[in-house]
């Protein structure tokens, strides 16, 4: 179904579904984990696809705009995404030495995000929780 999505934002938004960018959908959402543009580029040309690293480029913010993946990490101009799951939320520690990303799922910390909106009557959409600091194995 979030194909179906995408191809409706683009439509939405005036703009054509080329080949090129059904290709990049469709290999975003084969993706497990992190990902970034590069390493999508070169996954699309060991499949023998002629996609330009330009058009993955011009993709992703499209895909991030329309909901399908979310920023997850941006580090000396380096980002990575990840495809958003309507059914399997989580955040992310993330260690500024190594790059290395712990995903996690807390019940009170959600609770307690829940509560402040309340609080303040606001209707929460979504979040992107990152906490930055330095893994166990970087700080020997």
């Amino acid at each position: 179904m979030e194909k179906q999505e995408f191809d409706a934002f683009i439509s939405k938004k005036g703009l054509k579904l080329t080949r090129e960018r059904d290709e990049i959908v469709s290999e975003v959402l084969c993706c497990q984990g992190h990902f970034a543009p590069d390493e999508l580029f070169v996954q699309l040309r060991s499949k023998g696809s002629k996609v330009s690293r330009a058009s993955i480029y011009r993709t992703i913010p499209l895909l991030v705009e329309s909901g399908l993946i979310a920023e997850v990490e941006r580090t000396d101009k380096h980002a990575h995404y990840e495809k958003v799951s309507k059914n399997s939320h989580h955040d992310h520690m993330i260690c500024t030495v190594c790059g290395r990303v712990i995903e996690f799922y807390s019940k009170p910390l959600e609770r307690l995000q829940e509560s402040l909106c309340k609080r303040e009557n606001f209707k929460g959409v979504r979040h992107c929780l990152e906490i930055m600091g330095v893994c166990e194995n970087c700080d020997g």
